[in-house]
């Protein structure tokens, strides 16, 4: 049941990744050429914002890949962790490209300001890029809020053990925001006839950009470290070990997420008194089975008993 429902996640993972990966492919291609034609800065910035978003969901599926890899002799616990650093990879594209050259576009443009010619192309890719960009944003939220329960949005980044959910999300929320500033930007400095709001209007999209990377390096930060399994876990594997016979109590416990669904365990046993050496490996391997079938997430146990 708990397989299934691992398999499950991974392939809700995938779907909205793909269909963030093919809205943002035909957006940047869109936006290109919007602002070849228009010579809008603003423009330019969100053809780059969706290339690099569309770069970053094709190197989290690369991450999914990867972290499905079996265990070998070099990497004896798997590479889940794959998945983590990949993501970190992408908040590092999205500050230092992303944010970087909307920047380096905003001030280009604000010392060199151009005049927006035909205006009109850029308003009707701006408002398809939102449409479309409201799917995939819609898909992605449906699939956090599958994840995240009862609890509250950013509550449920921190406890979340599965980055490729939130970055879309994030990166999703960031574009939509984008194109309002891009648009704002571009129809004020036509208006007011001041070509250097475009340019503004790039600063203010890469702040955003900024922002948006800062905040996803800070949680796959922590993941790629180490974080341990949810409370509701690790309060399971303690009640596992509380039954089963001829365990007295259950010590220290060490829990680790290698991956979305791979957790590794290390727990420290009290076994009750007059047990030999064989009665007390048949306790051993009777609680080791127990926890991977209750957690099937959990794929490796190392138990000890007190004072081995």
């Amino acid at each position: 049941m708990a397989a299934s429902a691992g398999h499950a996640a991974q392939h809700s993972s995938k779907l909205v990744i793909y269909a963030a990966l093919a809205g943002n492919l035909l957006i940047a291609i869109t936006k290109f050429v919007a602002a070849g034609w228009t010579g809008s800065s603003a423009m330019l910035s969100e053809g780059v914002h969706s290339l690099v978003d569309t770069g970053n969901q094709g190197l989290m599926l690369y991450g999914l890949h990867r972290a499905k890899q079996p265990p070998d002799e070099a990497h004896p616990l798997g590479h889940g962790r794959e998945l983590y650093f990949w993501s970190f990879i992408v908040a590092l594209l999205i500050f230092s490209l992303g944010a970087g050259i909307s920047f380096y576009e905003g001030i280009v443009h604000i010392l060199n300001p151009v005049s927006i010619t035909e205006p009109m192309v850029n308003y009707v890719v701006l408002g398809l890029a939102f449409v479309f960009e409201g799917g995939s944003w819609l898909i992605a939220w449906r699939e956090f809020k599958k994840q995240r329960g009862e609890v509250g949005v950013f509550t449920a980044v921190v406890r979340s053990r599965d980055p490729t959910g939130f970055i879309v999300l994030f990166e999703d929320s960031a574009a939509l925001v984008g194109i309002v500033i891009a648009f704002v930007g571009m129809f004020l400095a036509e208006r007011l006839e001041m070509p250097i709001l475009d340019g503004a209007a790039s600063l203010g999209i890469g702040a955003v950009l900024a922002l948006t990377a800062i905040g996803l390096a800070r949680e796959c930060k922590g993941l790629l470290i180490g974080e341990s399994a949810r409370e509701d876990t690790r309060r399971s594997i303690r009640e596992i070990a509380a039954r089963e016979p001829g365990v007295q109590s259950a010590g220290r416990l060490i829990s680790v997420h290698l991956g979305p669904n791979q957790i590794v365990v290390a727990l420290e046993i009290d076994l009750t008194a007059n047990l030999d050496g064989n009665d007390a490996e048949t306790v051993i391997r009777s609680l080791r089975k127990n926890i991977r079938e209750r957690h099937a997430d959990i794929t490796e146990v190392f138990i000890t008993p007190s004072g081995a």
